[in-house]
């Protein structure tokens, strides 16, 4: 890249969920302009459901951004990051900068397409281009169709069309284009406080710096130690809740830091046809169908795709709800996992299935109480992929696990935390419990309880809900339907 301004009106690259200079199909159509680049982020809090919402994503979007404006100083450029509504932000920057063109990335969000298509009803009323690239999915959303031009509903029939087609090829990082010299005067009312990303008091963010290096080295670093070291034993490692058998990818993927057609490639190159990296390639694709799904069901974040649960009594229940959040619910496995979303943004994907299962089915919480939780402090957020797990997990989506398929907390702590490992980390005051006593210490005795220096309703909460209890008004619901 050439800091020089070749003395050509710019194009602008606006960069949204997609963090990064490889495979970035609206940066390198720009750079083909031969125009200079003027790169920009605009922290847009106006469109729901947009992750800027989330505490946590927020920290991690303030570490992306600072990565990805080193990596453009590399090359000789530089990352302009604004802050206000778009509409308004973008085409004043158009029009100071007398840009030509400005190039995106599309995106599945309904309220997002449709200020994209506001903004390209604006800039075309001044001349301006305004030029959509798909580079945070696999391939376009209407690549894969059913025989009557329909979109699949089910994973399974989705997955077996996506494989027939496959992916785009990645893109490499444009080796040389000229940037345009930005005045640091440029815009700056709407100059964006990065800063005010950072959580202030209290500083509950000591976890997430503890648990993450987030920049793109660190992205590509885990991506070389996943397909080298966990690949082969991802088929099966990734159930157990305390080893480290995930990729611990998504966070990566879900601010775009790393490009999900870079992913796929270097799997299928590297993993060949191993169990694992097969399996890793399905989970792609489930974030894919993802995608998909949000793009053909724009309604997913915010209302039951299974229409009958448009009436399903939710239990209201603040009392639950703060105990499930706080991860005293008195349910150990459940606790361990939400202390474990509380202090590190993330959590285990078993995990999430079982938190899942107790808010909407246990607890009969509606499952976007649950949905909204994990947007705000989860720094893998992406709103597809939230809504339609929760949905899954709920019953009440697209592929969904049937209603009355109710995971057993302590059956599966019993499976995917066999010697108790995940608890203990998680729930320290149960440390010395073992066995059944560990996972169910309601059922425990007086005398195993008090040698573990364990009191139930001081130490730790008793059960908010007894699990067969649960299951049983669970079903009521269900069946009332």
């Amino acid at each position: 890249m050439s800091g020089r301004n070749v003395g050509r009106k710019p194009v602008i690259v606006w960069f949204r969920h997609d963090l990064r200079l490889d495979d970035h199909p609206a940066l390198s159509a720009a750079v083909e302009t031969g125009r200079p680049v003027l790169c920009v982020y605009i922290f847009d809090p106006s469109i729901e459901h947009v992750p800027v919402k989330g505490g946590a994503y927020r920290w991690w979007l303030r570490e992306a951004l600072a990565s990805l404006s080193a990596q453009l100083q590399h090359y000789g450029g530089t990352l302009l990051t604004l802050a206000g509504v778009t509409e308004e932000v973008l085409p004043r920057l158009v029009s100071e900068v007398g840009a030509v063109s400005v190039f995106a990335h599309c995106r599945v969000l309904s309220g997002e397409r449709a200020q994209d298509q506001r903004l390209a009803r604006v800039l075309s009323r001044s001349g301006v281009g305004f030029q959509l690239e798909w580079g945070t999915v696999l391939r376009h959303p209407q690549a894969v169709l059913t025989k009557e031009r329909h979109a699949y509903r089910v994973y399974t029939a989705f997955w077996k069309a996506f494989r027939a087609v496959g992916a785009e090829a990645p893109l490499a990082v444009p080796e040389k284009w000229a940037s345009l010299s930005v005045p640091s005067s440029l815009m700056a009312e709407h100059r964006l406080d990065e800063g005010g990303l950072r959580p202030a008091v209290p500083d509950w963010a000591a976890g997430l710096r503890a648990s993450w290096r987030v920049d793109g080295r660190a992205g590509l670093q885990a991506l070389e130690a996943f397909v080298d070291d966990l690949c082969g034993d991802y088929a099966k490692a990734r159930d157990y809740m305390a080893q480290e058998g995930t990729s611990r990818l998504s966070p990566y993927l879900a601010s775009g830091m790393l490009s999900p057609r870079r992913l796929w490639d270097i799997v299928r190159q590297r993993g060949g046809e191993r169990e694992g990296a097969q399996v890793f390639l399905s989970e792609l694709g489930w974030r894919e169908f993802a995608q998909y799904t949000l793009f053909h069901t724009p309604s997913l974040p915010y209302e039951s795709v299974n229409q009958k649960f448009h009436a399903m009594s939710w239990r209201r229940s603040e009392h639950d709800l703060t105990a499930w959040q706080r991860g005293q619910t008195g349910v150990p496995i459940v606790d361990a996992a939400m202390r474990q979303l509380w202090q590190t943004g993330w959590m285990h994907n078993r995990a999430r299935m079982i938190v899942g299962s107790f808010l909407a089915k246990h607890l009969l919480i509606d499952w976007r109480e649950g949905e909204a939780w994990f947007r705000d402090t989860l720094v893998d957020y992406d709103p597809a992929s939230n809504a339609m797990n929760w949905q899954w997990v709920a019953g009440t989506g697209i592929d969904a696990a049937p209603f009355f398929r109710i995971f057993n907390p302590t059956l599966q702590a019993e499976k995917f935390d066999p010697d108790g490992t995940y608890i203990r980390r998680w729930v320290p005051e149960l440390g010395a419990l073992s066995g059944k006593a560990l996972r169910e210490p309601w059922n425990a005795s007086e005398a195993v309880l008090r040698s573990a220096g364990v009191e139930l309703g001081r130490t730790y909460p008793r059960p908010i809900v007894g699990l067969s209890e649960g299951r049983d008004r669970a079903l009521k619901a269900f069946k009332a339907l």
